[in-house]
Order: structure tokens, then C-alpha cells, then sequence
């Protein structure tokens, strides 16, 4: 890996651009131009608002999810706010809900499918796109890595050198215990078990337990997945697909 010849200049709104752009697309780029910290900056604030509030047990179930949508920075309008309190909470049965504390980078990386659960203490560095499908449950202190540095440290040169990220994918319905890493470019399949204390160094096929350092299949859930898949179809089935 070689230094990029492109170093934006902080001053130009093109350069940033095009800096903010190679984050996102996994290539070497520079973390200190003023749009990048002034977006770790917005999602420390938010999550300071939600770190505090969620925490409240007298909070809203509405209210937290507009603090989680505000950290994610997801414009998808939440239903119309109904005057009896269960009834409005019940809304919010398949969004999806993270306990706190929680950390981001940048919190606008962070997709979250329908009725995912985090526990407290995760840490999500979404430098790239994070992504975790419905339905998933994710255990205490697990660590989402999209971001990395380069190997070489003529390169990486502290805090003055360039970075880089690869994103991470999750499918729907899988199941991370407590401590899990998970590091950059991984790609986790449907249906899948991660034991705790589990490092995640390279893509999981559907419907497998993994466990260890680096994680390794341990099970295969065949019997699971067929179960799984003619749950779907059915499902399909009941609403005309």
C-alpha cells in the first residue's frame, strides 16, 4: 500500500468531498478536514443525548426512537403520535433499540434493519457503512471495526498519516454474544451464532455457529435453516408474493 498522492486541502469544499467519498469507498483518506470532525462532533453530541435520556427509565419508547434517529441520522419519518401512551409505544414494537451506552464515530454510517437489539457498551467505528440485519441480537461490549490503518508506518505517520475502513455487513435473524470484535470487511451471513469473546476476521456463510480466535465454524444449522427457509416462504405466501 502506497501513500495516496491526493492530500486535500482543508480549506477547499471539493477536496473534502472528494476525501469524504474515498472514506466511504474503503480507500486511504485523511480524518482531520473540518466536514469529517465536525461529523464525529454532531454524533457526540447525539450521543450524549441519547447515552443520557435512554438511559431514563421514565423516557418515552417515541422519544428514544427520535434520539436513535437523530444519532443515525435517518430521515424516515416516525408514525403519526397517537394520544394513548401503550398504544403509541406499541408502534415502536419492530424498531429497532440499542441500551446505553453506546459509541459511534460518526452515527450516520450505522444501519439498523427492524427489531435489531444491541446491548450496552457496543461500539460501532462506522468510518464505512455498518449494516446489521433485521431481527439481530447483539450481546454486551461487542466492537463493530469498519475502521483500519495501513500496515507501513512510514505511511500511517500517527495522527497525521492517512486511514482507511472496509464495511461490515450482518444479516437478518443472527444472534452475537457478549465481547465479540468483528473487524473490517467482514461479511456475516443469515441465521448465524457468534460465541462470546469471538473475533470475526473473515466472512461467515448462513446458518453456522462460529466461535474463537479468529472465529471458526463449530456447527452447522441445517435443520435450523430449513425450518427458517419454509418460514419465510410461508410468510411470502400469506402476503401474495
Amino acid at each position: 500500500m502506497s501513500e495516496p498522492a491526493f492530500r486535500p486541502d482543508p480549506t477547499s469544499p471539493s477536496d473534502c468531498a472528494e476525501n469524504h467519498r474515498r472514506m466511504l469507498a474503503g480507500e486511504l483518506y485523511y480524518s482531520w478536514t473540518p466536514d469529517l470532525v465536525q461529523g464525529r462532533a454532531r454524533c457526540k453530541s447525539a450521543m450524549l443525548k441519547y447515552n443520557t435520556e435512554a438511559a431514563d427509565g421514565e423516557t418515552s419508547r417515541r422519544r428514544v426512537a427520535e434520539l436513535l434517529m437523530d444519532l443515525l441520522q435517518d430521515p424516515t419519518p416516525l408514525p403519526p403520535k397517537l394520544d394513548d401512551a401503550e398504544q403509541d409505544a406499541a408502534q415502536f414494537d419492530d424498531f429497532p433499540y440499542i441500551d446505553t451506552p453506546v459509541k459511534m464515530d460518526y452515527g450516520s454510517n450505522v444501519k439498523l434493519g427492524k427489531g435489531v437489539y444491541m446491548n450496552s457498551s457496543c461500539t460501532l467505528l462506522d468510518v464505512c457503512p455498518i449494516t446489521i440485519g433485521a431481527r439481530t441480537l447483539i450481546g454486551p461490549n461487542v466492537n463493530f471495526y469498519s475502521a483500519t490503518h495501513p500496515i507501513d508506518p512510514v505511511i500511517r505517520n500517527g495522527m497525521r498519516g492517512p486511514e482507511l475502513g472496509k464495511p461490515i455487513t450482518v444479516g437478518e435473524d443472527c444472534w452475537f454474544g457478549g465481547s465479540v470484535v468483528i473487524l473490517p470487511g467482514v461479511t456475516i451471513g443469515r441465521g448465524v451464532v457468534v460465541g462470546a469473546g469471538s473475533v470475526v476476521t473473515k466472512d461467515v456463510e448462513d446458518f453456522v455457529v462460529v466461535a474463537g480466535n479468529p472465529a471458526r465454524v463449530v456447527k452447522r444449522l441445517d435443520v435450523e435453516r430449513e425450518k427458517y427457509e419454509a418460514m419465510v416462504k410461508e410468510n411470502r405466501k400469506e402476503r401474495g408474493h
